[in-house]
């Protein structure tokens, strides 16, 4: 399985336009070679590079194999709570002056997760264990320039 973007290639700098400087969109992504028997899809965004440790930026579930990929902002099916404190997507948004990685991760899955909206990433990945049939893996970076705002 692989996942890809439009807006940028594995290792490259994630475009402005889906960061908290811009217009805070989720970018748009793309699979192929989803594995046979997969039920739904589910992603999580964090980024490793945090200061605090691993910092969540979307966690989404029921993603229908079938359709190859989301749009730019499009909505999804169930979204749980990212690290900011809301439900859904929100971009890079690192402390200025060094480059952060964003990890997406897609799991293929044997049938769907069985989770409410809003849920936690723990919770999601709980739910994850033993159903996945596959991952993959895309990798931005993104780093901010100038003085941070408050």
């Amino acid at each position: 399985m692989e996942l890809t973007s439009r807006s940028f290639t594995d290792g490259e700098p994630i475009p402005q336009r889906h960061a908290c400087d811009g217009e805070d969109v989720s970018p748009p992504l793309a699979w192929v070679d989803v594995p046979a028997g997969t039920g739904s899809l589910a992603l999580l965004v964090d980024d490793p590079d945090a200061p605090g440790g691993s910092f969540t930026h979307w966690t989404a579930w029921g993603l229908v194999p079938a359709a190859g990929g989301l749009g730019a902002g499009e909505a999804v099916p169930r979204e749980g709570r990212n690290d900011f404190g809301t439900i859904g997507y929100r971009g890079p948004c690192p402390p200025p002056g060094k480059p952060h990685r964003y990890v997406f991760r897609l799991h293929a899955l044997a049938g769907d997760l069985d989770l409410e909206p809003g849920a936690r990433r723990r919770d999601v990945e709980r739910a994850l264990a033993g159903r996945t049939l596959a991952t993959a893996e895309l990798i931005g970076t993104y780093e901010r320039r100038g003085r941070h705002r408050s």
